[in-house]
């Protein structure tokens, strides 16, 4: 094991075990729109050849996998993800997998975690870099009680908190107890105190079970929006590590949030009139320890490699969102108005520009790019490769990223305002984005054309198609005297 006591090999995972009197073992792996899937092997099957082998399952029920004639796949676990799950009963390890086709013996090429370790191969194999850090701010709400239904004659959604403003002329609270007040208006919901933050003990209990699984928390706190917005930060980790850690991020939130008898979701946009979520994420490139995106001189303190590294990211931002702002409500988000980072731009403070350069710190460890378009409903495999394949498309290619947008957007004239390009108004528009723009992808077989094609098919029938076809209730409102 290693000297903080993580497992690193089959041996150990096998003396993890023992020592804690695990009874089932838990194999998960990310199906490819980015949602853990699991089943469980009883102890008297674990063997360590199971590390090699792996054990078979039916890849045709798995979303974004295989057809029903080509089903038979396997998971093969990580040994070095091992984690005593939390909220089973009986004593169980989680195990986190890769995905390997029998039909080919080799590695399953829609697996999202493959495309994360060959985008950080490309790196090391571009000589540009030979490390990327990546430090996402995962943000999302905690309601009490979700309910909605769709069907041919009807569609809704209600949404309940105690938080919420809505509530603060109720006569009783949502328990029943008497109405204490302290209701988060909206767009105020930004580091207020108990009482009026009344999540505070419940995020704390989230981020106990986060430094437990291995992961380093660097502060917790309220978001902007009534009714229960929360964010928990995490230290910078390398894309295959951090991709993994945002996942089980993810899995212990939701169900710290259920056992406190509420709900967690990273849903961009839940509530209209208030802030949405976002997965703001930072993320910069190393070489022999050296840190390439920063310079002793020149705007922000950031050098040409990072300016590059914008440029590639800006160039590619409506095709990046295909996979970093992947649902059709990602974009009730990224709308102006609401913080939202909806100009493909870059500054060192403006929070609009779709690339910020933090500003906190001299210290050049600390040099680094916030891109702000993404959401949490991203597959963060997919889209940190992604993100870093773009960066590095504009350090091959030289791509400049323009001037800086340092003005307050809101306060400029139609003519400024106009020559200010925006990110894409829909998931369709993104799609379309990444069909006419996804070579650089493609550069060193990180990404496959199967899996682009694959995605592009799985968001438009699934998600963009059913969206289109449904009456929205606020056209009643709109139309229905027409």
């Amino acid at each position: 094991m290693t000297s903080d006591n993580k497992p690193t090999t089959p041996a150990d995972v096998t003396a993890m075990i023992k020592e804690n009197g695990i009874m089932m073992i838990d194999l998960k792996f990310c199906d490819l729109p980015g949602t853990w899937q699991h089943f469980t092997l009883p102890l008297i099957e674990y063997e360590e050849k199971l590390f090699e082998e792996g054990t078979g399952f039916d890849g045709s029920s798995i979303r974004g996998f295989q057809a029903i004639h080509e089903s038979d796949m396997l998971i093969v676990p990580d040994p070095t993800t091992a984690m005593i799950d939390p909220f089973a009963a009986m004593p169980t390890l989680s195990l986190i997998c890769d995905i390997v086709d029998p039909s080919v013996s080799k590695p399953y090429g829609r697996d999202p975690r493959l495309i994360a370790k060959k985008a950080e191969a490309f790196l090391k194999e571009s000589g540009v870099g030979d490390v990327s850090f990546w430090g996402p701010e995962l943000e999302f709400f905690m309601f009490d009680s979700v309910r909605f239904d769709q069907n041919a004659h009807s569609g809704y959604y209600f949404i309940d908190s105690d938080e919420g403003i809505w509530n603060s002329g109720a006569e009783f609270d949502l328990d029943g107890g008497p109405n204490l007040g302290n209701k988060i208006r909206h767009k105020e919901g930004y580091f207020p105190t108990p009482p009026v933050d009344t999540q505070q003990d419940i995020r704390s209990e989230m981020v106990q079970r986060m430094v437990e699984a291995g992961i380093h928390i660097e502060k917790h706190h309220h978001e902007v929006a009534t009714a229960g917005q929360a964010e928990i930060d995490m230290k910078f980790d390398s894309l295959l590590s951090m991709a993994d850690k945002v996942l089980t991020y993810k899995y212990l939130v939701k169900n710290v949030a259920r056992e406190h008898g509420k709900i967690a979701t990273f849903m961009p946009k839940p509530l209209f009139g208030d802030n949405g979520t976002g997965m703001h994420v930072h993320q910069s490139v190393w070489k022999d320890g050296v840190p390439l995106f920063y310079a002793d001189q020149g705007y922000a303190n950031l050098s040409t490699f990072g300016l590059h590294y914008i440029g590639g990211l800006l160039k590619h931002a409506p095709a990046l969102l295909a996979f970093c702002a992947p649902t059709t409500n990602s974009y009730k988000r990224l709308v102006p108005g609401y913080e939202a980072p909806v100009n493909l731009a870059y500054s060192m403070r403006n929070r609009s520009a779709c690339c910020r350069i933090p500003a906190y710190f001299p210290n050049p460890a600390a040099k680094r790019v916030e891109f702000r378009c993404p959401d949490p409903t991203a597959n963060p495999y997919l889209a940190f490769s992604a993100m870093l394949m773009a960066g590095l498309d504009g350090v091959i290619n030289k791509i400049d990223p323009g001037q800086p947008l340092d003005k307050d957007i809101y306060n400029i004239s139609a003519e400024e305002a106009a020559g200010i390009q925006q990110v894409p108004g829909s998931l369709e528009e993104a799609l379309d984005a990444l069909k006419n723009d996804h070579e650089f992808l493609l550069r060193g077989d990180v990404f496959s054309k199967d899996l682009i094609d694959t995605w592009i098919d799985y968001k438009i029938k699934r998600e963009v198609d059913p969206m289109r076809l449904r009456p929205h209730p606020y056209e009643y409102a709109l139309y229905l005297d027409a």
